[in-house]
């Protein structure tokens, strides 16, 4: 007959590490949830843009034949990965702040400094967002009105300036949506009761 033993504190530790992926875990609805699992697939054009230069280093100096595309290519996709870092960040609640005034106050001024800063957010968002989408048209029409992406004006000369204005439009979009939903669960959200002392004593 088997048995399996445990070792003392395994349900501790197995708890702590559900607790702390609880923890890592700051999304604050479904939306924020689905734009970080995008995000993770995202996060692959850095190793794209990683595997192609090393792809341009054989051949420039090992070959001596020298591409003209990855560099270009480099740039636009680290573009798109710092432009899609800023709704991961927001999704993720990762953003840096400075929490001097935010950790000394009470549990009523927090509430009020989360409905204030979610407000602030999504009225900056708002009009970031109408300042990319002017960038965006600029790069995508010509002064007749006529649609005409803006191109590098290298040998290879490809329309990345104009996609990469037009994925920082869509991220900032994206991030004011974000923002509104903050700030409407702000808004809704109530104070949270204090929670009662723990008590110190075990029984043997």
């Amino acid at each position: 007959m088997s048995s399996k033993f445990s070792q003392p504190g395994d349900d501790d530790l197995a708890a702590a590490q559900a607790d702390e992926t609880a923890a890592d875990d700051k999304s604050r609805n479904a939306f924020d949830r689905g734009v970080v699992w995008c995000a993770r697939g995202a996060a692959w054009l850095v190793f794209i843009a990683m595997v192609i230069s090393v792809f341009e280093v054989l051949m420039r100096y090992g070959f001596n034949s020298p591409t003209s595309w990855v560099h270009e290519s480099v740039v636009m996709l680290v573009a798109v990965s710092f432009a899609i870092g800023g709704p991961a960040a927001m999704a993720g609640n990762h953003h840096i702040r400075v929490r001097v005034l935010y950790d000394n106050a009470g549990p009523r001024l927090k509430l009020w400094l989360d409905r204030f800063n979610d407000l602030v957010t999504l009225g900056f968002c708002l009009g970031m967002s109408y300042a990319a989408f002017v960038m965006f048209w600029d790069a995508s029409h010509n002064p007749l009105g006529e649609w005409s992406l803006e191109r590098s004006g290298t040998s290879w000369n490809p329309p990345f300036p104009a996609l990469v204005k037009g994925i920082i439009m869509a991220s900032l979009v994206l991030m004011s949506v974000q923002a509104l939903i903050h700030s409407v669960q702000s808004l809704r959200a109530r104070q949270a009761p204090p929670t009662p002392p723990t008590s110190t004593e075990g029984s043997v």
